[in-house]
């Protein structure tokens, strides 16, 4: 080969394949991200339903190890700044002690107060940001076979007074969902 000659070496890209690169991308993207999305949303639920039968082992320890029913608030079953008393007893973490995890936003009503001990309570959990973290809002009321009902948010946020009043003080209306 004389020095006057060059070697032909690839330049790399053209501009016309990197826009078939980045076209095939975008496609992948839009088809994944919803998938994404709703893979997220069902993990939110099904946290929801594990933090509301955490709290409710939660509350049944608290019965028994302090003798005086269920807690008035939840901030008492969260964690405690030395040791477990009364008044921060240790049993669950402190985001869902606040009331908002996982994309739930977690209402807690104490019962009536009878011989001085609180003896029942309603718990409630409605997305945060309804469509976006959850289609499903979840209540418990504790008896003797604990269970978890699950509705469409609008229909509990249509006919359950508390759950509206929980959206309401997020600032948001009633929203209407679909899966």
């Amino acid at each position: 080969m004389s020095p006057t000659q060059h070697a032909k070496t690839p330049r790399g890209f053209s501009v016309m394949e990197l826009m078939i690169v980045v076209s095939i991308l975008l496609i992948i993207a839009a088809i994944e991200i919803p998938n994404l999305l709703r893979a997220r949303i069902a993990a939110n639920q099904a946290a929801a339903v594990a933090s509301l039968r955490a709290i409710e082992t939660a509350e049944l320890t608290y019965s028994v190890t302090y003798n005086r029913g269920y807690t008035s608030t939840l901030s008492q079953l969260g964690p405690a700044h030395g040791p477990a008393s009364p008044e921060a007893s240790d049993l669950i973490d402190v985001l869902l002690a606040g009331g908002v995890k996982n994309g739930y936003t977690y209402l807690y009503v104490p019962g009536a107060v009878v011989d001085g001990k609180i003896d029942s309570y309603t718990l409630k959990a409605v997305p945060s940001t309804p469509c976006v973290t959850g289609f499903v809002s979840y209540a418990m009321v504790p008896s003797n076979q604990t269970t978890i009902a699950a509705e469409n948010f609008t229909t509990v946020v249509e006919k359950d007074f508390i759950a509206q009043v929980l959206i309401g003080s997020m600032g948001r209306d009633s929203v209407s969902c679909t899966e």
